[in-house]
């Protein structure tokens, strides 16, 4: 017995309890106590639970006097019926108890208000009983008999328990709505930068056309049209915006082409296709050292290849070609076929759409083409018209 009252001890991590004061006693005691608070301003709110009528009264008369508002119920129903209408901080509450004991009580209680704080009142001085309590939800437990200094400061100590643990909460809540806020504000950020870098490459892309006279908005239109031919074959959001990027910079190695060369409305020499043919790796070395437009600097050097391997600058071949300059192929083909140029006129979208079919395993990968195919020609009409119209712009 004596070993089994240690533990409970230690476990219980209050101050000594009082075995030899009964209940007449205790009620003398209290009488001798007075108010120390204003009743108008509470320190807290308890509830104390106990089917014996005198324990509940000397409890909240003590606990009244010490400055807090109490309410007494018999059973763990009237209790709960307490619990229903009003928020307590605190609830001491007797074990075995009729109708509704306080183990059953506790849990119901924390199920409508988790952060109320509970003591438990018992005569049984059970180490199993205890530990379960705590477990189950209770700050700490009191054994009958007991002393009213002992229920002040169980009181005291479960209040400012309390009081931590809602302040940890809060402090939670706070951490959480300011990591919320943070994220978002990052977020606003980075979208304002990546809208601010995304305009510089239209800028760009504008000021390369500008230098072509054959251009005529060239990089727009083959933009969308490999946008839309990259969703067409089930490609991820992330690497079609990747696709777009060395599209509408796919002409920029011609920076090291000269401009007489670029306005020549002439056919070009020899020498002066070997030189244009440089822009696909000019373009490359350009963009290389950027780490976020590296694909779209493979794309630039692959732009001119050929799915038979008689393209420039390498003479890569099928699988060899990336997938992102395979579909832009196709859509380059499309759209210079349906522009005007200085030694060929613009024909029908449907006249496209047959060229561009003979062109599959040539100088098209017929995986892309199937994939064309699938788009009606209709909607490469109307993205056509709407970059005319300004009335699209590269995302």
């Amino acid at each position: 017995m004596k070993f089994e009252w240690a533990l409970l001890m230690a476990v219980k991590d209050l101050g000594v309890l009082n075995s030899g004061i009964g209940i007449e006693s205790v009620m003398q005691s209290e009488m001798k106590t007075t108010a120390s608070q204003n009743p108008e301003t509470p320190l807290a709110d308890i509830l104390v639970v106990d089917d014996e009528a005198l324990v509940r009264e000397v409890l909240v008369r003590k606990l009244s006097n010490l400055g807090y508002r109490c309410d007494q119920a018999e059973h763990g129903v009237a209790a709960l019926e307490h619990l229903a209408v009003r928020r307590y901080d605190l609830m001491l509450s007797d074990i075995m108890m009729p109708e509704m004991g306080g183990i059953a009580l506790m849990k119901e209680a924390l199920r409508l208000h988790p952060n109320l704080g509970i003591i438990l009142v018992t005569s049984v001085l059970d180490l199993d009983t205890a530990v379960g309590a705590l477990k189950n939800g209770a700050y700490d437990f009191i054994a009958k008999p007991f002393s009213l200094e002992e229920v002040t400061i169980a009181v005291a100590r479960g209040l400012e328990k309390r009081r931590l643990l809602i302040e940890n909460l809060r402090y939670q809540q706070t951490l959480e709505e300011q990591v919320v806020s943070r994220t978002q504000q990052f977020k606003q950020a980075l979208e304002v930068l990546e809208h601010t870098y995304h305009s510089t490459l239209v800028a760009l892309g504008t000021a390369l056309e500008s230098r072509d006279a054959r251009s005529d908005r060239h990089s727009f239109r083959v933009t969308l049209y490999t946008a839309r031919l990259a969703r067409q074959m089930g490609l991820a959001e992330a690497e079609i915006r990747e696709i777009e990027q060395g599209a509408l910079l796919h002409d920029i190695g011609k920076i090291g082409v000269p401009d007489a060369l670029l306005r020549k409305q002439d056919k070009l020499t020899e020498s002066e296709w070997a030189l244009m043919h440089k822009h696909p790796l000019i373009g490359f070395r350009i963009l290389a050292g950027i780490k976020t437009l590296r694909n779209a600097a493979k794309l630039i050097l692959h732009h001119q290849e050929r799915f038979d391997g008689t393209g420039y600058p390498a003479g890569l071949k099928g699988e060899a070609i990336m997938l992102g300059a395979r579909i832009f192929a196709l859509a380059d083909a499309l759209d210079c076929i349906t522009s005007n140029r200085p030694f060929q006129r613009a024909t029908t979208f449907e006249a496209a759409k047959e060229e561009i079919q003979r062109a599959a395993g040539t100088q098209l990968d017929p995986e892309v083409v199937a994939a064309f195919e699938q788009v009606p020609l209709e909607e490469w009409r109307q993205i056509r018209e709407a970059v005319a119209a300004d009335a699209v712009k590269v995302r």
